[in-house]
């Protein structure tokens, strides 16, 4: 157009939100993006929409009522959340957990591992436009927590795991649910591998997007799925073994790209690996009691603790604090979610708009952990 003016025709800079209410940010979570046209300039993460204080709420409960707490950080993985803090605890006692304990926490986190993994596994595939796969993974999710449900009583926030074992044992028909569930698991997993792994569209949409070499992700404190996306094999069950995973045989699946295909993938072989655990489990658990013996009134003595676990969103710290009492008094969380998504301004820095939502689908991060 003739006689246009010079600043009309130049480039302009639109701020655009996205979220905190937004499908694909999977939780209250806002970023504030700097677009040139269908580019992403710049990205400016805002956490905090849902800070609960769970960290100082601790320090006012005694330590068996700590353990809802630790529910409700991710609330995608409650099991993993409340064997982290009670084997502080333990740790800090020098208590030692009745050994059919440990298989029970063994095989209702790896299948904790696989009900988030399932989860996770839908919802990335419909950021990337995907509709089917999800109505599989959420079949699968469905049978596991109607299993969650049968032992502890809840499909959610278990308060299954306490300090010193389990609360029960588990129900006399749990051998039966467990055969019935896992060759149905199992096909539920392949279906959703199947459908969405090698699928054209989906490898276009992923693969190449978001990509971030080793050395940046572990400077970001990156770990989990997302780190071993990146070829880095680290996992925290052969790192420092805990419970009685050394008894097991299973593999750490690994990446080489480092991109959202890559970190989708790890996941996906990592239920295969989760699945295995779990059957090896169940052939050697033996009876026995599943608590400890001891006191009633949990009350550690004095002294400090650092516990890590394997997480399915990676490696969760536990650092707790005794002053002698029946309360913590301190309790530091290291959460996998908020250390792997310090990493999305730059991720999607100079990506287009519609690759940020598949960036910040493959991190799987789960905003009550990282506000806390």
């Amino acid at each position: 157009m003739l006689g246009q003016a010079p600043e009309q025709s130049q480039n302009l800079d639109i701020l655009m939100n996205m979220g905190p209410q937004h499908p694909s940010t999977h939780g209250v979570f806002r970023m504030l993006l700097r677009v040139d046209g269908e580019v992403v300039v710049d990205a400016e993460p805002h956490i905090g929409y849902l800070h609960r204080g769970s960290e100082k709420l601790a320090e006012g409960e005694q330590y068996h009522q700590v353990v809802t707490l630790m529910d409700r950080l991710d609330y995608i993985a409650n099991f993993n959340n409340e064997w982290a803090f009670c084997r502080a605890v333990e740790k800090l006692m020098g208590l030692e957990v009745p050994e059919r304990a440990e298989y029970i926490r063994v095989i209702l986190g790896e299948l904790n591992r696989v009900a988030s993994h399932l989860l996770f596994l839908g919802t990335f595939g419909l950021d990337a436009g995907a509709m089917t796969p999800v109505m599989f993974a959420f079949r699968g999710r469905e049978r596991i927590q109607a299993l969650f449900e049968a032992v502890s009583g809840a499909r959610m926030m278990h308060n299954y795991f306490h300090i010193g074992g389990v609360k029960e044992d588990l129900p006399e028909n749990f051998h039966a649910l467990m055969d019935k569930l896992m060759p149905e698991l199992r096909r539920d997993v392949e279906e959703c591998d199947k459908l969405l792994s090698f699928n054209e569209v989906f490898v276009a949409r992923t693969k190449g997007v978001g990509g971030i070499d080793r050395d940046t992700a572990i400077n970001y404190g990156w770990t989990g799925p997302c780190l071993r996306a990146c070829g880095v094999n680290y996992d925290v069950r052969k790192a420092e073994p805990y419970s009685v995973y050394q008894r097991f045989k299973f593999d750490v699946p690994v990446g080489r790209d480092g991109d959202s295909w890559e970190r989708y993938f790890v996941r996906v072989r990592e239920m295969y690996e989760s699945l295995s655990i779990v059957e090896q489990a169940m052939k050697s658990m033996s009876g026995g009691p599943v608590m400890a013996v001891g006191r009633r009134l949990i009350r550690p003595t004095k002294g400090d603790v650092y516990v890590r676990a394997e997480n399915p969103r990676g490696e969760i710290g536990v650092y707790l604090v005794s002053d002698g009492t029946d309360k913590p008094y301190r309790i530091k969380v290291r959460p996998p979610s908020f250390c792997n998504l310090s990493a999305i301004g730059r991720l999607i820095k100079d990506t287009y708009v519609a690759d940020a939502v598949i960036i910040l689908g493959s991190l799987d991060i789960v905003l009550g952990e990282v506000d806390r």
